[in-house]
């Protein structure tokens, strides 16, 4: 029970990393508050929780509204006073190159990807302020680190996590807050098997992202959930500003 009793928001928390995310950290003791932008899914996460006698909430969330934020940060101080731990993980991928992605693109990566992470940790963070401890787990990726192509827009949104994760950390340090970003590799999400599935040749798009990833395969949600884990319990209380690679070698290998 490496939660017990504490409170944990996941944005983004109906499917794929969110989902596998919040049935994990109610495994180990936490009351998991489930936010997405689709209801349907959103409650799927929360009563999955519920049937396995875990302890969870769902909450309608636009990470993008600042009412909708504002609200949902309302509802968790009436009803639980603080929060322990956030998973800003809501989040959507920008395919093309520069020069092909429209300004509509560039904005709608841009407003989900940077601007919902800074608006829920806007309303979030005072509640931790107040008590002095938290842990707050940015989404951001490998691709913050390296070059890709065919990905302008979220390459530039996940660099932008990578750089106020580390600049937030500086600021709630003092307060013992500890801000860190997961960096993950490719992930066999449903949103990645519903791009490979639209490839003219699927499976040598999949043999194309295995051969990038030193692991010669792609990672699962439940990879990403486990480091997430990680960086929510108190394990991780010398973890400060830092990313978290979960990338299968990617970035610090090559294979030959």
């Amino acid at each position: 029970m490496r939660l017990k009793n504490k409170v944990a928001l996941i944005t983004g928390a109906g499917s794929g990393i969110g989902r596998e995310s919040a049935l994990l950290f109610a495994k180990e003791g936490a009351h998991v508050i489930c936010a997405d932008v689709n209801e349907k899914s959103g409650i799927e996460t929360a009563n999955q929780i519920s049937e396995n006698s875990g302890s969870a909430i769902y909450l309608k969330l636009d990470v993008t509204d600042e009412c909708s934020v504002n609200k949902m940060a309302d509802e968790i101080e009436r009803r639980y006073k603080t929060i322990d731990i956030l998973f800003n993980n809501a989040g959507i991928s920008g395919i093309g190159q520069l020069h092909e992605t429209s300004l509509d693109t560039w904005r709608k990566v841009m407003d989900v990807n940077v601007n919902g992470v800074f608006l829920v940790s806007k309303a979030i963070v005072p509640l931790m302020m107040k008590t002095k401890s938290g842990s707050i787990i940015n989404m951001s990726s490998c691709i913050a680190e390296i070059g890709l192509g065919n990905r302008a827009s979220y390459a530039a949104s996940k660099g932008a996590i990578l750089s106020l994760t580390k600049s937030m950390q500086v600021d709630y340090a003092p307060f013992n807050i500890r801000v860190n970003a997961l960096m993950p590799g490719t992930i066999y999400t449903p949103f990645v098997e519903d791009y490979l599935s639209r490839d003219p040749d699927p499976e040598a798009a999949i043999a194309k992202i295995k051969g990038r990833q030193l692991s010669g395969d792609l990672g699962s949600p439940l990879d990403v959930a486990n480091a997430a884990l990680y960086l929510a319990s108190d394990e991780s209380k010398f973890m400060m500003g830092s990313p978290f690679m979960i990338d299968g070698g990617v970035v610090n290998g090559k294979s030959s």
